[in-house]
């Protein structure tokens, strides 16, 4: 009887990622963490069949499970198999996110059929797990795979709408949640700026946050010692307990690691001398416009210095019809190519090498969290380009942090950015000057910060995660452990 009563408070966790391949990475290997803390623990990951399919899972013990709900996307008017949000243009997302929804029955039967307790962190946006969750008398949590500061003011630009409210100017305070924190017009993405409170966007983002409310504590993908402010902000927008428990990221996939194009692009770097190489990248699903890449080309050229580019199509392209060498200026990767200057990867890059590879010394990024968080945990400094959803608002702190430089914003053909400026903020960043010493130092500060935290059990993070544990299996994660930090 005490085996089985000590199993019984060993609870069955179920994680619930976005329907989105960015999103799914950081609840695998928060299904390792806890695992680790807790060997022989349960844990279901759940998502649509299409989705479980395409995964590499990491070895586990016991094995990570799986559970696939069934999604039929052109019941929603999504193109059939359209299941993440890199099947679709951005036009589609918002129908993505309502048509998501329709997973809840569905959901709510699985969690009924699991011996409790049971625990469900999920995603913001399946926060409305929140409510199966108290119906079914699990726990819950929700994780928020990006940072804390991010996320507070993404939630609170779509709960208040603070441009609707500003009869002119381009400068608004973000009332009433956090009068101290000053937006300007280009640090809203578009649809943002297009939403009137009546549309579909708000609409859904005015569901998912009194979710939110409802759920018993907030986990962040970030470290307490750097992101205290908006684990705070967080903490007063939700009215629950935060637990800063990052820098979790995706763990290096074996299968790549021999890849001919992956190896091709690390010898590249090794024929470069150490922090020489700049990286740019706007992640797996965003890109900016022709006339952008254009300019940031030659702003690349200009500049002087050696990079890796890994190209997207540009926006209103489809990224199946292939590559365009159109899409660069004429004889531009020829150029680069002959003088060894630059390197053009088409389509995906091994980012966590080339991060991590000693002769990459800063990064061009769209400001994604998982992008900021695999930079800088190698000391990389960055240069930010954000376009779209919370990545203005991610720019925002890793340039008070002093390690990002904000070279442009959005991707609208109205985006105005100079080849000139380009290569000015490159050399500010990767140059022998008194900035660039100062993000390098101030890189490598934040680097070691992040690596205590997760540096045995005393680590600020490990510590977190383990305190969320236990309140779990003291089936008190809401009411005794308000008081946890």
């Amino acid at each position: 009887m005490a085996a089985e009563g000590e199993e019984a408070r060993s609870p069955h966790v179920v994680l619930f990622p976005f329907l989105a391949h960015g999103h799914i990475p950081a609840f695998l290997r928060l299904a390792g963490h806890l695992q680790t803390l807790r060997p022989g623990l349960a844990v279901t990951l759940v998502s649509t069949p299409r989705l479980l399919g395409s995964l590499s899972l990491p070895a586990t013990s016991p094995p990570i499970r799986l559970h696939a709900l069934p999604f039929a996307p052109a019941d929603h008017g999504l193109p059939d198999g359209a299941e993440s949000l890199a099947d679709l243009h951005v036009h589609q997302f918002i129908t993505l996110f309502r048509a998501s929804e329709s997973l809840r029955p569905a959901f709510d039967g699985f969690v009924a059929g699991i011996r409790p307790p049971v625990c469900v962190i999920a995603d913001s946006f399946f926060a409305w797990t929140a409510d199966v969750a108290r119906a079914r008398g699990a726990s819950h949590a929700v994780f928020l795979p990006g940072g804390a500061f991010g996320h507070a003011v993404f939630f609170s630009v779509w709960e208040h709408l603070p441009h609707t409210l500003t009869a002119g100017g381009d400068e608004f305070p973000l009332l009433p949640d956090f009068p101290d924190v000053v937006l300007h017009r280009t640090q809203i993405p578009q649809y943002m700026l297009a939403a009137t409170g009546a549309d579909p966007w708000t609409a859904f983002f005015r569901r998912v946050i009194p979710c939110c409310r409802k759920t018993d504590a907030v986990l962040v993908n970030t470290v307490q010692e750097l992101e205290t402010s908006g684990l705070d902000m967080l903490r007063a927008s939700f009215g629950v307990q935060t637990w800063a428990i990052g820098p979790i990221l995706a763990a290096p996939d074996p299968s790549k690691s021999q890849d001919d194009d992956d190896t091709s692009i690390i010898r590249w770097l090794d024929a470069h001398p150490r922090r020489s190489v700049l990286y740019i990248s706007f992640g797996s699903q965003n890109s900016i416009s022709i006339r952008q890449m254009a300019e940031l080309a030659l702003g690349l050229e200009a500049s002087g210095r050696p990079f890796v580019w890994a190209v997207r199509p540009p926006v209103g392209f489809d990224p199946k019809d292939g590559f365009d060498p159109g899409w660069l200026p004429a004889g531009f990767e020829d150029r680069m190519a002959r003088a060894g200057r630059g390197l053009v990867v088409r389509g995906w890059a091994p980012q966590a090498r080339i991060l991590a590879h000693p002769s990459t010394g800063a990064f061009l990024t769209h400001c994604g969290w998982n992008s900021i968080l695999e930079s800088l945990r190698h000391g990389v400094p960055l240069l930010g380009w954000p376009v779209g959803a919370e990545q203005f608002f991610n720019a925002m702190v890793v340039v008070a942090w002093g390690v990002c430089v904000e070279v442009a914003r959005g991707n609208l053909e109205s985006s105005a950015v100079e080849s000139g400026e380009v290569a000015e903020a490159v050399g500010a960043v990767m140059g022998e000057t008194e900035k660039g010493e100062a993000m390098r130092r101030k890189a490598g500060e934040i680097a070691r910060a992040m690596a205590a935290a997760w540096e045995g059990p005393a680590g600020s993070s490990a510590a977190s995660l383990e305190r969320f544990l236990r309140c779990v299996e003291a089936s008190a994660l809401r009411d005794s452990c308000l008081g946890a930090s």
